[in-house]
């Protein structure tokens, strides 16, 4: 089970999607990661709340204006490690 949110638009997009994620993160979930778009693509995540996720964002920022946000939650795989099974090699 995950939540999925994306935006595109004129002004720096990772603080719009924290917030969409916050705002799903009563369903429970266990880790989250945003994704954005200014030339390169710029990946960060963090396993727990979404306010982890804030703490990594602070120490290593991104920016862009296009970008996806993602929660989850683990239910098949190892909660701690904040891996999806596709990208372990364990799961294939």
């Amino acid at each position: 089970m995950c939540g999925i949110v994306g935006f595109t638009g004129w002004r720096e997009v990772y603080p719009i999607l924290l917030e969409c994620l916050q705002r799903l993160e009563y369903r429970g979930y266990d880790s989250s990661g945003v994704a954005t778009v200014n030339g390169n693509l710029n990946v960060r995540k963090a396993v727990g709340r979404i306010a982890e996720l804030r703490k990594v964002l602070v120490q290593s920022p991104i920016d862009g204006p296009t970008g996806i946000g993602h929660t989850r939650w683990a239910t098949a795989w190892e909660r701690h490690r904040g891996e999806r099974p596709s990208a372990s090699g364990r799961h294939r």
